[in-house]
């Protein structure tokens, strides 16, 4: 048994979930009608509710006593000092430092001076793009932005410009590309002109092999329908540190842009990674972007644990995931602007806690994270819910949604939010045998008849959701939002004894890769491979 496991907080947790476990969450509102203001808590216009999760008061104390034990409030400093804590890789996770508006310090030095300089040469270049004064090799304006990345160079920014559709420039469309089948790029190609498109190549150290790929094959088509080796300058540009390899690919060094080691990839919108965000919506509103996260940062860094959102978040979803076994987690925004969140947070979250090792190399027995999963509302409900209100796996579940819409069919609006309230209800009350039985009852159906469909009426309920509710979905509670989940995160990964910030679990099956594309491209020496491994690669070769 593990340290954790045994430590009193955790003992003191593990005896308690007994207690609440047999108290169903329609019992505990009909005990308590001030639970909702008890079990809430507000950031400006950002509320969190969960009342709607199996806790009490005792519960949240013993909670916050188990992120006393594990010096959350120690890891937090000594993050935000720019302390090496992703400490398998040396390097700090300074992803604050990108929207701190004073000095972040990592090895002496204050590395917000640097953020700025970027910062800067992004609004410089997004304004010659918006103004028209870089133009294509024809001389025509940009009207097509293309960003070519992977995983963190993709998930975020394609989020955030979808999150923040009603902000976009109208000159210009962005694309974004990011998966090695070729369907990917060759669809987006199809849709535009060479001579008024920008590539953005978006790979720290320009060596991803998917990334790379996709930019060899847009060069090559931008070759082939009308560009030159001269004019790949005017068309290509870089988010990378490897001006080596940039200069090599054709791109001019003055249009690469910088990013840092102290920034993961999940971590990255924010920094040089975002221009294509900025180029989307502009940079006032991405600097508006950014001063949503710095609130929300400036929150989590000083609120007491007791009222801070972030520090909430990720308690409860301890409780969850350690005490209540759940190992399924949905977001569900009822906004349709959002609908790529869940993709965005599945990364974010299993990449960063997905591991099995504490912070001494030892293998853990208790779970570190969720399989994060989700669709936007109403959509999901006449998908899946049918298994969140009568099937048996267990779950969590994060509701989503803004009070005000985006759009202008406001009539809307209250019938969505309407499916969001009735949801999170229906999930935590569900609908007693007793409660069917005066239903069909009421129907005037027949005695035997109410008896044969009364058992697939009733739903279990006692489905445990966290809801979150917004004012508008604007740049900067969209900036909140994500740092919210960040140090939710954080959290999570502390009280866990891991590194949140490595993601090693990635690197096995890219070498395999690597070994088994020479095999199934040329006459190679073949690598020892299991059997079934084995008789695929022989199949598609025989299909070729």
């Amino acid at each position: 048994m593990s340290t954790l496991t045994q430590s009193p907080a955790w003992l003191a947790l593990d005896m308690h979930q007994a207690e609440m476990a047999s108290r169903s969450l329609r019992t505990l509102f009909s005990e308590d009608p001030q639970r909702f203001s008890k079990f809430s808590l507000q950031f400006g216009d950002l509320l969190l509710d969960y009342s709607k999760q199996p806790v009490d008061e005792t519960t949240i104390q013993l909670l916050l006593a188990l992120a006393e034990q594990q010096k959350l409030a120690d890891w937090l400093a000594r993050m935000a000092n720019g302390e090496k804590i992703n400490f398998t890789e040396n390097r700090s996770a300074l992803h604050i430092a990108l929207r701190a508006n004073s000095p972040v310090f990592t090895d002496g030095v204050d590395v917000t001076q640097e953020v700025r300089r970027v910062l800067q040469q992004i609004e410089h270049f997004t304004e010659k793009i918006h103004g028209g004064m870089h133009r294509g090799y024809t001389g025509l304006p940009i009207t097509d932005v293309v960003n070519i990345g992977i995983g963190g160079s993709d998930l975020g920014p394609v989020m955030v410009t979808e999150a923040l559709r009603p902000c976009h420039v109208p000159q210009l469309r962005v694309h974004f590309v990011s998966n090695i089948d070729g369907a990917h790029l060759s669809g987006t190609l199809q849709q535009l002109n060479p001579a008024t498109t920008l590539f953005i190549i978006a790979s720290k150290t320009f060596t991803t092999q998917e990334t790379l790929t996709n930019a060899h094959s847009a060069r090559k088509w931008f070759l082939a329908n009308g560009g030159s080796e001269q004019a790949i300058a005017a068309h290509f540009v870089a988010v990378s540190t490897n001006r080596e390899a940039v200069s090599q690919f054709g791109i001019n060094p003055d249009n690469m842009f910088e990013f840092w080691d102290w920034v993961g990839g999940r971590y990255s919108l924010w920094s040089a990674i975002g221009l294509p965000i900025a180029l989307a919506v502009g940079m006032e509103n991405f600097r508006s972007l950014l001063a949503g996260a710095q609130a929300m940062d400036h929150h989590f860094l000083t609120a007491p644990f007791e009222q801070n959102l972030p520090v909430m978040l990720g308690l409860i979803g301890i409780w969850q995931i350690n005490f209540f076994h759940i190992t399924s987690q949905a977001i569900l925004p009822y906004d349709q602007s959002l609908h790529r969140l869940p993709a965005y947070l599945q990364q974010l979250e299993m990449e960063s806690n997905g591991k099995r090792v504490n912070r001494n190399g030892e293998t853990v027995d208790y779970s570190t994270g969720a399989v994060i999963w989700g669709e936007s509302g109403t959509n999901g409900q006449h998908a899946f819910y049918q298994l969140l209100h009568q099937g048996t796996q267990k779950f969590t579940a994060d509701f989503l949604a803004p009070c005000q819409c985006q759009h202008p069919l406001t009539e809307h609006h209250p019938m969505l939010l309407a499916n969001f309230f009735a949801q999170t209800e229906a999930l935590m009350r569900g609908k007693t045998a007793q409660e069917v039985r005066t239903e069909l009852l009421n129907q005037h159906l027949p005695a035997s008849e109410v008896e044969r469909l009364l058992p697939h009426r009733v739903f279990p309920g006692n489905h445990a959701t966290t809801s979150i509710l917004f004012k508008k979905l604007d740049p900067a509670t969209l900036g909140k939002l994500i740092a919210l989940y960040e140090h939710k995160v954080f959290v999570q990964g502390i009280i866990w004894e891991i590194n949140s910030f490595d993601q090693w679990g990635v690197e096995l099956g890219k070498q395999l890769a690597g070994t088994i594309l020479s095999e199934l491209i040329s006459d190679y020496p073949r690598a020892q491979h299991d059997a079934s491994t084995r008789g695929l690669i022989d199949f598609y070769r025989a299909q070729q």
